[in-house]
C-alpha cells in the first residue's frame, strides 16, 4: 500500500491544487456537524428538548454526508466533467428545507416577552443548515440560478420560524442575515472551484504552447526545404521533358540538356545538405538565449553563465553543447515543475564542462513522462566527439547533468 506522501509526490501541480481546494470544500461540509452539535448542546439540558436535539443531530449528520457527495459532483461539473450533480443539488436543497422545518417545529417556542428576545436553539441550528448547506449549490449552478434557489430556501423556511413564535420583523432580520452569510460562503466556495479551473486551463495552455513550438519548427523546416527544392525540381522536370523531346528527334542537344539536369540535381543535393546541416547544427549562444526565453515564458527563472571561454571553443564543440542545452530545456519543460534553472559553462583539465541544474523534480516520475530517448541521443552525440554525459547525485527535488567534451590540444 502506497503512503500518502508518495501519492502526493506523484501528483502534478494542477492535481495538487485541485486536491487542496477540493478538500477545502470538504472541510466546509464537515464544519456543519460541529456547529450543529454546539447549537444542540445549548438546548440539551432543558426539558422537552430531547426530540428536537436528536432530530438536529440526525439532520446535521445526514446533511454533512450529502454535502460531501454534492461538493464532489458540483466541482466535477464546474471542471466540465460528466456528473449527475443536479439530483444531488435537489436532494441537498430538500434536506435543508425539510430539516429546518422539522427542527423548528419540534423545538421550543421563542420567548418574545423577555428583553432581549430569547430564541430557541433550533433557530441557531437552522442558521447552520442554511449557511453551510447552500454553498455547493453555488458551485454547481450559475450565479443567477443560485440566487433564485437561495431565495427560495429562505422563503420556504420563513413560515416555520413564524410558527415557532418569532414575530415577522425578527424573522425577516434573521433570514436577511442568513441570506448574506449564504451569499458569502457560496461565493467563497465558487471561487475555490474557479481557481481550480484556472490552474487546469493554464496547464493546458502550457502544453499547447509546447506543441505549437514544435509545429512552428516543423513549418520552418518545411518552408526552407520548399524554397530550396521547389525551383530546382521544377527546372529538372522541364529540362528532362525537353531532353526527351530532343532525343526522340535525334537532336544532339538532348545530351547537353541531361548534363544540365545532372548539374542541377547535384546542386540541389548540396543545398539540401546545407539545409539539413543548418537545421541539425545548434549554435551555443543562440541556444542559450532561446532556452532563457522559453523558460521565462513558462515562469522559470533561468541563470546562464557561459563565461568568456565560449567564444574560444571550436565550432563542433559549441554545436554539440548547444544541442545539450536544447535537449535539457525540453526535459525541464516536460519532466519537471521547475522554478529555477542554471546553465553554466567552464573549462577544466582540457575539457569543456557544461553544467545544467534545475529544481522541481518529483521524487516519483509522473505517469505522463514516459521513457524518452533524449538523454540517450545526447550521449550518442557527445560520444561522436569523445565526450560523455553524466547525471551526478543531487539534492532531493533537483536534477543535475554534466556534459563534458575534450578540447583539441
Amino acid at each position: 500500500m502506497r503512503s500518502p506522501l508518495r501519492n502526493w509526490r506523484r501528483l502534478s501541480k494542477p492535481q495538487r491544487t485541485e486536491f487542496y481546494l477540493r478538500w477545502c470544500l470538504y472541510l466546509m461540509a464537515l464544519s456543519l456537524l460541529p456547529g450543529v452539535l454546539f447549537a444542540a448542546g445549548t438546548g440539551a439540558g432543558e426539558a422537552g428538548n430531547d426530540s428536537a436535539v436528536r432530530t438536529s443531530l440526525l439532520i446535521g449528520l445526514a446533511l454533512t454526508l450529502v454535502l460531501l457527495r454534492t461538493y464532489r459532483l458540483t466541482l466535477d461539473h464546474y471542471l466540465r466533467r460528466p456528473t449527475d450533480h443536479r439530483r444531488w443539488i435537489a436532494l441537498t436543497v430538500g434536506l435543508i428545507v425539510a430539516g429546518s422545518w422539522a427542527v423548528l417545529l419540534l423545538g421550543p417556542s421563542a420567548d418574545m416577552t423577555t428583553t432581549p428576545v430569547r430564541f430557541p436553539f433550533t433557530v441557531l441550528v437552522t442558521g447552520y443548515l442554511l449557511c453551510f448547506g447552500f454553498s455547493p449549490v453555488c458551485v454547481g449552478l450559475k450565479p443567477g440560478w443560485s440566487a433564485l434557489v437561495g431565495l427560495g430556501i429562505v422563503l420556504a423556511v420563513s413560515p416555520a420560524m413564524v410558527l415557532t413564535g418569532v414575530d415577522g420583523a425578527t424573522t425577516t432580520g434573521f433570514l436577511l442575515v442568513m441570506a448574506l452569510a449564504m451569499a458569502f460562503l457560496g461565493a467563497s466556495c465558487r471561487s475555490f472551484a474557479w481557481l481550480t479551473s484556472i490552474v487546469w486551463e493554464l496547464d493546458t495552455a502550457r502544453e499547447a504552447q509546447s506543441r505549437l513550438a514544435v509545429a512552428e519548427e516543423r513549418l520552418r523546416f518545411s518552408r526552407d526545404l520548399h524554397d530550396v527544392m521547389g525551383r530546382n525540381l521544377t527546372t529538372i522536370a522541364l529540362k528532362s521533358e525537353l531532353a526527351v523531346q530532343l532525343a526522340k528527334r535525334g537532336r544532339p542537344e538532348a545530351a547537353e540538356q541531361m548534363a544540365e539536369v545532372q548539374k542541377i540535381a547535384q546542386e540541389s543535393q548540396r543545398e539540401v545538405r546545407d539545409v539539413i546541416r543548418g537545421y541539425r547544427t545548434a549554435d551555443l549562444h543562440a541556444e542559450a538565449i532561446g532556452a532563457r526565453a522559453v523558460l521565462r515564458s513558462a515562469d522559470i527563472a533561468c541563470e546562464i553563465d557561459l563565461g568568456e571561454e565560449a567564444d574560444g571553443l571550436p565550432l563542433p564543440v559549441q554545436s554539440v553543447l548547444g544541442w545539450v542545452i536544447r535537449e535539457a530545456t525540453t526535459n525541464v519543460l516536460r519532466h519537471s515543475e521547475a522554478a529555477h534553472c542554471l546553465i553554466r559553462l567552464r573549462q577544466e583539465a582540457g575539457r569543456a564542462v557544461l553544467e545544467l541544474e534545475n529544481d522541481g523534480v518529483p521524487a516519483v516520475p509522473l505517469p505522463s513522462q514516459g521513457g524518452g530517448t533524449g538523454l540517450r541521443g545526447l550521449r550518442e552525440r557527445l560520444a561522436a566527439h569523445d565526450g560523455e554525459l553524466t547525471v551526478p547525485t543531487a539534492a532531493p527535488g533537483t536534477f543535475r547533468m554534466l556534459a563534458t567534451v575534450p578540447l583539441p590540444g
